[in-house]
């Protein structure tokens, strides 16, 4: 029997007690590194793109000789006006990699010894930053498409009489969501959270090429995607698999989302279940790379990703919007 991936040594190329012996002027150079990797490590003026730079030797921060404007190394990027120290940074990018099933913000704020509100805050930048290219990917070929419904759990009642079924519209609470997924065979997944699957037939036809072929489930949401593409559905109740017709590889995707929201999270619902859908959707198209490549990929798209209107003083703004 052949080894798994993440148990050979190729998938372990990265050491996370050398990212934490760094110093801060090692971290700073990786960091140049990685941001202005088109330059060669070198850096250029953010807001004018102009390559006369200095470097005060007092401080780690830059200034443009042709605008004037002073910089650091994560100004303009999803780390701006950061307080953690860069080698934190780069521990805490590590931590997030290395969790094969996620990684949640309690651990992380024990692992770096920082406050919860300072690691749930760093965990969603790392996840924003991740999203952006699950946002702008089109696929095609043979694609899967399926959904699965987070959120909304009600406890049920002690007695039998009681209980109501609440997979039932009128039984529901309104916080209910679906996960979409949009999986390519032999490619990517990519996904968006709506309210119903059938809410999401527009979105599947934007993100989902002319001439592909769709497989589904008979929920009489996908109905829609006739209309458009070679449709084939396999009844879930008679077969999970028919002639090469099955949704095997999107519920393979849910697989993965549910034991990081059991094992992990233990509730991933609400307004930020988009984020952790994406999250999970990156850790399913690059588990066959190693820790290190990961490692390197998160870091670059962290450092080239804007700076996150959403999480940018984001406790300063809910401190003052509950007073």
């Amino acid at each position: 029997m052949a080894q798994h991936f993440l148990l050979s040594s190729k998938a372990r190329t990265l050491s996370l007690a050398k990212v934490m012996r760094l110093s801060e002027q090692e971290a700073f150079e990786s960091f140049k590194e990685l941001r202005w990797v088109d330059n060669g490590g070198e850096p250029f003026c953010p807001r004018c793109g102009c390559l006369a730079i200095y470097q005060y030797k007092a401080r780690r921060i830059f200034k443009c000789k042709g605008c004037n404007a002073q910089f650091s190394v994560t100004t303009g990027t999803i780390f701006t006006s950061r307080k953690l120290s860069l080698r934190d940074i780069l521990a805490a990018i590590a931590i997030f990699v290395n969790g094969a099933k996620g990684h949640s913000a309690l651990q992380l704020s024990r692992d770096l010894d920082v406050q919860y509100k300072t690691a749930f805050v760093l965990s969603h930048k790392i996840r924003e930053a991740l999203s952006g290219k699950n946002k702008a990917e089109i696929l095609q070929g043979e694609v899967e498409v399926d959904g699965a419904y987070f959120g909304g759990y009600v406890k049920p009642a002690n007695y039998k009489e009681h209980r109501r079924d609440r997979r039932l519209l009128q039984n529901r609470t309104g916080k209910r969501e679906v996960v979409v997924v949009m999986r390519q065979r032999g490619g990517d997944a990519v996904t968006e959270v709506f309210k119903t699957e059938h809410d999401s037939v527009a979105t599947i036809q934007s993100r989902v090429a002319n001439g592909s072929t769709i497989y589904a489930d008979d929920a009489t949401g996908w109905d829609a995607l006739y209309s458009r593409y070679l449709t084939k559905r396999i009844n879930h109740s008679e077969a999970y698999s028919h002639d090469g017709t099955c949704t095997n590889q999107a519920e393979s995707f849910f697989s993965r989302i549910r034991r990081a929201e059991m094992g992990q999270h233990h509730h991933i619902a609400g307004k930020y279940l988009d984020s952790y859908a994406a999250e999970m959707a990156w850790r399913e198209n690059n588990r066959r790379i190693s820790n290190g490549e990961q490692y390197l990929i998160v870091t670059n798209m962290a450092l080239t990703a804007p700076v996150s209107r959403q999480w940018k003083g984001y406790w300063q703004r809910q401190s003052y919007s509950s007073n």
